[in-house]
This record gives C-alpha cells, sequence and structure tokens, in this order.
C-alpha cells in the first residue's frame, strides 16, 4: 500500500470520526434542554431538519426557532444513538443512526418511550463538518406504561 493510499484510508477515518462528534454534539445539546443556539450553529446557513411528525425547518434561523421551543414539547429528553454507518466523500458525506429515547412529553406530563431513524447529509465547510440535511423517521412514540405494541403514536 503506498503512502497516499494510506494518508488517504486515515483522512477518511478522521473524516467519520468528526462525524461522530458532530452528532454527538446534537444529542448533547438536544439533551441540554434544546440548546437552540449551540444546535443551530451544527447546521450550514441553508440546512433542513425534517422529523417528519415534529415538522420540517428550513434554514439555520428556521431549525433555531424549532429548537427554542422544543423545551415547551419534550421538557425531558436523553437522545441514545446507535449503528452509524457513515460515508465519507471528500468535503460531503451521509450517515443513518437509530435514535432510541426515553422523553417526557409535557401534553400530559406523560413519559414516553421513543424510537426512530436519523438520515442525513453533511457537508466540511472551513475544515468543520456541519449537517446539510438531517431526516427524522419515526418508528414510534409510546407512553411508558402501555409500550409500543398497544400505542404506536402517543
Amino acid at each position: 500500500m503506498s503512502l497516499e493510499t494510506l494518508e488517504k484510508r486515515i483522512k477518511v477515518l478522521e473524516d467519520i470520526e468528526d462525524i461522530k462528534r458532530l452528532k454527538r454534539r446534537y444529542c448533547l445539546y438536544c439533551d441540554d434542554n434544546y440548546d437552540a443556539d449551540a444546535l443551530a450553529e451544527l447546521f450550514t446557513e441553508d440546512a433542513v431538519w425534517d422529523g417528519g411528525i415534529r415538522g420540517k425547518s428550513e434554514g439555520r434561523e428556521a431549525i433555531r426557532t424549532f429548537f427554542q421551543k422544543a423545551p415547551q414539547r419534550l421538557p425531558f429528553a436523553i437522545h441514545m444513538v446507535t449503528n452509524p454507518i457513515i460515508d465519507v466523500d471528500g468535503d460531503t458525506g451521509t450517515g443513518t443512526w437509530y435514535l432510541f429515547q426515553p422523553c417526557t412529553f409535557a401534553d400530559g406530563d406523560r413519559a414516553v418511550w421513543g424510537a426512530a431513524r436519523y438520515d442525513e447529509e453533511y457537508v466540511r465547510i472551513d475544515g468543520h463538518w456541519k449537517f446539510q440535511n438531517l431526516k427524522l423517521t419515526s418508528h414510534f412514540w409510546t407512553p411508558f406504561d402501555e409500550g409500543w405494541v398497544q400505542t404506536k403514536f402517543a
């Protein structure tokens, strides 16, 4: 293997780790009472956050506004993401993650389990990875005491 090939492979591995750190910051800021300013900075100016049943926000400022209101809907959440599949091609990348989330729905003050899938697109800007597109596809949001078989969507 040539030194050039090895350098390219190492760069891809470093990029994947940087994207994982981006995702970890996203989860951390969500779980920190939805720190809207910190979350918004993880996205490009023209990014799209598409939460499906949770709504769609286009552009960094719309994403910031969405997350400013999030604690009113979800006063407690723990984002646990697993099974990342990340591909990088130069300054762009894609990723898929699974989400398992205990949370509290403010409406009714209900403990809820959630499961979803994230499909994401990333772009490197000025040496830093950002979200270009983030799509959340929900599998279930169900009351803790009922489970996803009895009530798939609360």
